[in-house]
Order: C-alpha cells, then sequence, then structure tokens
C-alpha cells in the first residue's frame, strides 16, 4: 500500500471517528454543563454568550471540542475537563534498613466520568530488604528423622537467610491434625502411649502450635525447635491448613514485621480442606479468624478447615509468601495447590529434610525475582489495566502487573490506567506488590461541576436573572430562555400547560421550549428540517418513503402527511392519476372485474392480478350454462323458446369439431353429451362459447339379447344348483355304504344263530317269595 493511500485511510478513520463522538454528544438532550460534561467523555460545553441562534436549543452549546470551536466558540470558553492524577507523597526509592521499593506511595486522582488517565507506578527490589520466615512444621511421626534434622540445622536456616539479608527473623509451628475420630487414634491406650516404640517418648496429638515468635536469635530458635517431641499419632496428618490459617491471621502472635514475609510448610503427607470435617462431625464452617490461646488452637476440633480460596486470601491480605517444602510423593498435589495461591512455591524435600536450608534459599530467590501488583477491591464504577514495562518484555491491558527475572537495585514501571464510569463520592483503593507490605495509596474524586467564573452583566438575562455558564439563571417569577416571561400570578405549572399536547407530559412534544405558555420550536439540527406547528408536533421529514425519496419525489411532506403533486397520489406520492397501467390487451381496466388503484388492479374475490383476468378458485361455467349451449348450438332445451334473451350475455360459434385442452362436457335433455368449450370475456357473466356440432348420444338398448342372455342364466344357475346337489348326495351316500361294509365285517355270531331271534317266554322273579 502506497504512503498516499495509507494517510487517506486514516484520515477517513480519524473523521469518522470525529463525526460519531459529535453525533454521541448532539444526540443526548441536555440543557446544563454538569449534564454535558458527564454524558460522555468527549462532549464539551461552551459557555460563551449568544453562542446559540434564536430558537435553538441549549443543547446546542454541547458538542465536542472541535465542532464548538468550528461553530465559533473560542477554547477559553470551552469547558472540557480532562483526567489527571497528582503525586501526594512520592518517597524516592532506596534500600537499607527500612527500604522503599514502591513509589509513589501516595496519588490523587481527579477522574472524569467516561475518560480514564494513566499514571506511573516504579518499583525497585532493594538490597538487604528485611525477611520473616515462619518455620510450619508437621510432627507427626513418619516426620521423626526430619524433626531430628531441624534441630541441627536451626542455626543454619538463619544464616542462610542472613547471606540474603543481615535483617532477618524466624520463628517455629508445628502441626498434627484435628485430634478427634477418624483424623487421629482416641484410643485410651493410644492416647497414654501414643508411640508405637513403648521406650521411645511422643507427646500426644494436637491440632496446632505456636512455638517461637519471630526473632534473629539462631541458638534460641534451635534451643526452641529441640525441646520438640515427635507425635505418636500413626494416621495421616493432614491439619496443615488448619495451621497456615492461624500462622497468617494470628499476626500479632507470631511477630509479622514490616518485612518480606516467608511461611514455610514441610510435610510428606497431603491436607485437609473445606468439607472434610464433616467426617468428624465438625460442621461449623472455618471463621478465618485467630484462636490461639496459650499457644494452641483452641477450635481445631469445633471449626471445619478453612477452603483453599479462604486461605489464598488470607495470605494474600497479610503479604505472606508460602513455601510449600514436600516429599517426592506430593510434589503434584502442592504444585495444584501453589498454582491456586500468588506468589508461592513448591520445592522437593529430602526424606530427612537435610536439604532445606538449598530448598528455602531458591524458593525465596524464585518469589522475590518475580514482581506482581494489584489492587485491592475497587470502588463501583471504577476500572482499572495495567501496562508492565519490565526488563525483557512489555505487556498491556493486563488485570495485574507482573515482571519475572527482576534483578536487585534493577528499577521497573507499571502504567496504571483507571476510568471512572459515573459521577461518585470521593473513594480511594490500595495498589501494593504481592508478598510486600508496601503499598499505593489512590484516592479518587470525579469533578462533575462546572466552574465558569462568568463575568455579570445586569443587561444579561433581560435584567431578571444571570448568565451561569452561557445559560441564564432567572431571578424568581421569570421565566424562559432569556428570562422574558413574567409569571405573575400563575404558577410555571400553569404556563407549561398550555403548551402541553392533550395534556400530555412532555412539553412542547420535547422539540421546543414553552415561552409564556406558548411554544417556541426549537431550530432542528438536522439540514433542510423545520419543526413547527402549536406543540411543535410537525415537522417536514416524517412523512413515508418511496423508493428511498421522502414522498416519492413528488411531493412535499406536511406534518407526517405527503402533499402529492397534481398527476400523482397515494400515501407516498408513489401512483400516477391513470388508468393505463391497468388495462389489459382489449383496452379494458382491470378486465372488467376490478378497479385500478395506485396503478395495480385491485380485483372481485377469487380473480388474480395484474389484470384480473382468471379466477382459478371459480366454479366452472359449464354445468351453470348447459341449458344455454342447448338452446344456442340445438335450438331446443327448457330455453328454446326465450334464448336469445335468456342467454344474451353468451355469444356463440358452432364448429364440427372442438379441439381444446379445457373441453366443456354437459348433458343435454335427450341424455346426449354436449362438447363445447367457454371462454371469459371482460366484465362480469361474459362469456364465449365454441360449440361442438356432433353430440355424444347413448344407443338404445337390445331387448331381445337382454332376455335370451337372462333365460340362458336362469336355465345355467339351475344346473349348476342341480350338480352341486347331485355330487352332495353320491358323497353322502358313499359314506354310508362304507359304514356298512365297516360294520357288517365286525359283526362275529355262530352260524346256528339267528342273531335276530328272541325268546317267546319271560321270566318274572317275586322279591317278596321266600321259598316255602
Amino acid at each position: 500500500m502506497s504512503p498516499y493511500l495509507s494517510f487517506l485511510l486514516l484520515s477517513l478513520v480519524l473523521l469518522d471517528r470525529e463525526v460519531v463522538l459529535s453525533q454521541e454528544c448532539t444526540k443526548i438532550n441536555v440543557n446544563t454543563c454538569k449534564d454535558c460534561i458527564t454524558s460522555g467523555a468527549f462532549c464539551a460545553w461552551c459557555k460563551q454568550k449568544n453562542f446559540t441562534n434564536k430558537g435553538e436549543q441549549d443543547s446546542a452549546r454541547c458538542d465536542t471540542k472541535e465542532e464548538l470551536e468550528k461553530r465559533g466558540c473560542t477554547e477559553t470558553n470551552i469547558i472540557n475537563p480532562s483526567s489527571i492524577f497528582t503525586p501526594v507523597v512520592d518517597t524516592p526509592l532506596r534500600s537499607g534498613k527500612q527500604p522503599i521499593q514502591l513509589a509513589p506511595q501516595e496519588i490523587n486522582l481527579e477522574l472524569r466520568p467516561g475518560k480514564p488517565t494513566t499514571f506511573p507506578v516504579r518499583f525497585k527490589r532493594a538490597e538487604g530488604y528485611p525477611v520473616d520466615l515462619y518455620y510450619l512444621m508437621d510432627l507427626s511421626y513418619s516426620m521423626n528423622d526430619d524433626l531430628k534434622k531441624v534441630k541441627d540445622l536451626g542455626t543454619d536456616i538463619l544464616k542462610a537467610l542472613k547471606q540474603i539479608t543481615p535483617f532477618a527473623r524466624i520463628g517455629f509451628g508445628s502441626f498434627v491434625d484435628k485430634t478427634v475420630l477418624p483424623y487421629t487414634n482416641t484410643h485410651p491406650d493410644k492416647l497414654k502411649k501414643p508411640c508405637p516404640d513403648a521406650e521411645q517418648y511422643c507427646q500426644a496429638a494436637f491440632g496446632y502450635q505456636h512455638v517461637l515468635s519471630l526473632t534473629d536469635d539462631g541458638s534460641r530458635f534451635q534451643q526452641e525447635v529441640s525441646a520438640q517431641f515427635i507425635s505418636g499419632n500413626l494416621d495421616s496428618p493432614e491439619g496443615g491448613l488448619d495451621a497456615m490459617m492461624q500462622a497468617a491471621v494470628c499476626g500479632d502472635k507470631i511477630g509479622w514485621g514490616n518485612n518480606t514475609r516467608l511461611l514455610v510448610y514441610t510435610s510428606d503427607d497431603g491436607f485437609h480442606f473445606a468439607g472434610d470435617g464433616k467426617l468428624g462431625s465438625i460442621l461449623t464452617p472455618n471463621d478465618g479468624k485467630c484462636h490461639l490461646e496459650g499457644n494452641r488452637y483452641t477450635k481445631s476440633n469445633e471449626l471445619d478447615y478453612p477452603s483453599v480460596g479462604q486461605l489464598a486470601r488470607k495470605l494474600d491480605e497479610n503479604n505472606i509468601q508460602p513455601i510449600f517444602a514436600v516429599t517426592s510423593n506430593m510434589q503434584s498435589v502442592y504444585k495444584e495447590l501453589s498454582d491456586m495461591i500468588p506468589k508461592s512455591a513448591v520445592g522437593e524435600l529430602s526424606t530427612d529434610s537435610s536439604n532445606v536450608v538449598t530448598l528455602i534459599k531458591d524458593a525465596y530467590s524464585n518469589l522475590s525475582s518475580t514482581v506482581i501488583i494489584e489492587h485491592n477491591r475497587l470502588p463501583d464504577g471504577v476500572s482499572i489495566l495495567y501496562k508492565s514495562n519490565c526488563a525483557d518484555e512489555t505487556r498491556k491491558n493486563e488485570p495485574k502487573g507482573s515482571c519475572s527475572n527482576v534483578k536487585i537495585n534493577n528499577e521497573i514501571s507499571f502504567d496504571v490506567t483507571v476510568t471512572a464510569e459515573r459521577c461518585m463520592k470521593p473513594q480511594s483503593f490500595e495498589i501494593r506488590p504481592l508478598g510486600f507490605t508496601e503499598k499505593l495509596t489512590v484516592k479518587i474524586t470525579t469533578p462533575c461541576q462546572c466552574e465558569c467564573d462568568d463575568q455579570r452583566d445586569p443587561a444579561d438575562c433581560t435584567s431578571k436573572g444571570h448568565i451561569e455558564c452561557g445559560i441564564c439563571s432567572c431571578n424568581s417569577g421569570h421565566v424562559g430562555q432569556n428570562c422574558e416571561c413574567r409569571v405573575g400570578d400563575k404558577t410555571e405549572k400553569e404556563l407549561n400547560q398550555g403548551c402541553r399536547r392533550d395534556n400530555g407530559t412532555s412539553i412542547c412534544s420535547n422539540l421546543g421550549d414553552c415561552v409564556c405558555g406558548v411554544c417556541q420550536c426549537h431550530a432542528s439540527e438536522t439540514p433542510g428540517k423545520q419543526i413547527y406547528g402549536t406543540f411543535c408536533e410537525c415537522d417536514n421529514m416524517n412523512c413515508e418513503l418511496n423508493n428511498g425519496k421522502l414522498c416519492g419525489g413528488h411531493g412535499k411532506c406536511d406534518c407526517g402527511k405527503c402533499l402529492c403533486e397534481e398527476n400523482y397520489q397515494g400515501s407516498a406520492c408513489q401512483c400516477l392519476k391513470s388508468d393505463e397501467v391497468c388495462k389489459n390487451a382489449n383496452g379494458t381496466v382491470c378486465s372488467g372485474r376490478g378497479h385500478c388503484e395506485c396503478n395495480v388492479c385491485k380485483c372481485k374475490p377469487g380473480y388474480q392480478p395484474p389484470f384480473c383476468g382468471e379466477c382459478p378458485a371459480c366454479p366452472s361455467p359449464c354445468p351453470k350454462y348447459a341449458a344455454c349451449i342447448e338452446c344456442l348450438g340445438f335450438q331446443r332445451g327448457p330455453y328454446s323458446k326465450n334464448c336469445s334473451k335468456a342467454c344474451s350475455h353468451i355469444t356463440h360459434t358452432n364448429v364440427d369439431k372442438v379441439v381444446n385442452r379445457k373441453v366443456c362436457k354437459e348433458k343435454d335433455s335427450e341424455n346426449c353429451w354436449m362438447i363445447f368449450i367457454m371462454e371469459e370475456l371482460d366484465g362480469e357473466n361474459q362469456y364465449k362459447a365454441v360449440i361442438s356440432n356432433e353430440r355424444e348420444c347413448p344407443e338404445p338398448p337390445n331387448i331381445a339379447a337382454i332376455v335370451a342372455g337372462t333365460v340362458a342364466g336362469i336355465a345355467l344357475i339351475g344346473l349348476v344348483l342341480l350338480l352341486i346337489w347331485k355330487i352332495i348326495a353320491f358323497l353322502h351316500d358313499r359314506q354310508e355304504y362304507r359304514k356298512f361294509e365297516k360294520d357288517k365285517a365286525n359283526a362275529k355270531w355262530n352260524k346256528a344263530d339267528n342273531p335276530l331271534f328272541k325268546e317267546a317266554t319271560t321270566t318274572t322273579m317275586n322279591p317278596n317269595f321266600s321259598g316255602d
């Protein structure tokens, strides 16, 4: 792309942006300076006297600075406040016993709503920055060898810190878990002798105990640690989050100073979190408060474990950076935990904690070289973005600032952009680097009032008021754009009532000013548009468009209606006053079955445009006019005596044969089929018929054939019935004969006996005869 074309495109983009911004300001109906400057970040107000024309509303004073200057408003009369920042406390960065790593320390922001401001924040890692390290150790039985090693390495840990900074302190605390089932073995014998080895001394299980507050005395640390004993609890100890919460919130007892705060957590097991307390019937949520009495966590068996989010929030609020020194089998678990806690690190702890000194040095180096700045809760309606100017890269528009690999005495900076969405009371918030106690206090005010300092002139506002920001502020008893209307006995409400249409709520249709009870319509900002009417309800622009033109380009708009030219008509003057477009090929308007309206045929029901020529849904005229076809074509039928009168609307032609796809076939009075064609002519019920000379008449029946067929049919049916009876009788006799033959073959008697013979005598016994 050529440089000239690039410049042209850029100019068009800027011009379009300027037009859009101007429209954003002018489309808002504002009548005061305050409303203007709070309506848009780029809106300005002109306080110049006599800036508006007669009838022009005061909202014309609100526009972009560039547009106001084009319209003649001088720069000194334009009110266009900007968002600015003012450093209040900006102590230079320094090292030493009381180092300052963050600057400035306090600033004031004047934020115009919608208009952002950007201010720089500087940070430099100071050499020898004080460090507080609190060593929180798991004292379950599996950590026995680790405790022995820590007892030996106590002074070494402090020496390692002294190599980093001469201002180092160290403290110690320990934890196991809640002393209820299923977390701790509560058997009485186990409580008396918690160690598995009967000869070894172990202390009973506990939740968390604070052993040593932060001190720079390494020998005292070693002495206190050496006095500790392992706990005999054999169950998995997972009460670490409970202990971390108490170490974070009990700052006075731990002794946290205004230093870098490190919490070294050592364990070889996992951890419980919110909700796990239900297993031990502990249902009360953790309250995130300090409950140390006699250096013991007294609410261990009453409050549930904290959630990860709850712990992360408390660590963040107290600027504590945790270092998880855990064994290799727990690395993945604590890395996931570290991902949810800002400014935390995970290191692999050897089985006997012999590498704890190196681990702490490496973790501290990684944490301190990463600088993250963020803010606390912002006031409602305020947004913030960060641009990080790191040594190796620049990152823009992020919700927090972040730089890695920041070396000691190397200064980095962050550009912080703050925006207020609306006017508000004075507010404040803080920006601070994570893991450090230093902070930047940001105080916000939103200047939403216009300071105009107008010069008073007695002649202003018809001597009945004074100028404020270019517009009249009238004395009591006077109203109007120039205070020209004396209210008198009438109230302003009563005067305004005469400017309300149909007793509505809007005054002069919101397009004019009510002056002494009469509407004075505003001059429109749209070129060529005029606003008029008793209530400013009319204009010459709000009419129908046709082909993208007002009133089709053939009329003028008057109060919402088009006044058309002589040869045009219609609501948008879109129609010619002529029927020519509606005539069919015969020159008939809409085929005589409709009327021409706005150059389009409005047809009678059933007929279709463009010329009302056809009616697809209408019933066929053939059955209706069959009697007329009979009398016209064959001079017979019911209309034969008055055919010319009854069928005058049909013209006909007789032909030898009709060839057409739409042929009608209807029966006449002699039961013959008439073949004809009917074509509808222009007008209503006007037809042209083409009739075939030949009819299709049925032949008379053959009586002899019918009688002969009937007799033959009856005889044939008789013969068939007789044959069926004969077959049935034959089959029945045949079945009876077979049964007889079968009974005959089964009969058994002597040849001398006659099976039919019966003796002539009958013997009867008397039951009462005894034989005497």
